[in-house]
Order: C-alpha cells, then sequence, then structure tokens
C-alpha cells in the first residue's frame, strides 16, 4: 500500500459496529468507541455521511439491500473512492470495490 495514500472508516461502518457489539453480536468483540479508537490510532481519517451520499443510494441497484454496505458504496462512487469489503455481493456494485 503506498504510504501517502489516505485511508478513511465511514462513521456508517462506526456506526455498524456500535449497534451490533451492543446487540452482542458475536462478530463484533469491540465497542465502537474502542473501534473509532483504534482507525483513529492507526491514523484512519474519519468519512462523514453528506446528504450527496444518502441520496446516491436511491439511484444504485438493488443487487444489496443491507442499509449500511448501500451507504458504503454510495460514498465509494459519489466520492469517488476505493470501497475494501469481505462482501462479494457488494463487489457487483463497481469495479472500484475491492474484494479481501
Amino acid at each position: 500500500m503506498d504510504p501517502n495514500c489516505e485511508i478513511h472508516i465511514s462513521v456508517a461502518s462506526l456506526w455498524e459496529i456500535a449497534i451490533k457489539h451492543q446487540l452482542g453480536c458475536g462478530d463484533m468483540p469491540v465497542s465502537g468507541v474502542r473501534a473509532a479508537e483504534l482507525f483513529e490510532s492507526a491514523g484512519y481519517l474519519q468519512l462523514p455521511i453528506l446528504g450527496t451520499h444518502a441520496t446516491a443510494v436511491e439511484s444504485l441497484p438493488a443487487i444489496h439491500n443491507d442499509p449500511f454496505d448501500r451507504i458504503l458504496i454510495a460514498q465509494a462512487l459519489t466520492e469517488p473512492m476505493r470501497l475494501v469489503t469481505h462482501d462479494r455481493t457488494v463487489t457487483r456494485h463497481s469495479d472500484t470495490v475491492i474484494f479481501v
């Protein structure tokens, strides 16, 4: 990875982490607060949800219905920036989405 690249974490991801942690989902061992601290200490920049991101969601094809994933896709396409995901369905939206 290029050390000159900026890496962003969407506040939508922090929101999803906080919700899953609060609900006791087994796949979310850290709180939203702790995740935000870890991302900040790693040098990640927070990407807010803007009105343009929210309204871009309605133009996305109905490939994926998860609202968190849809806002992340809309953010990536609107900014534009790459989106890194572990969800293969998300990669069907654009070639700017990277599957890991």
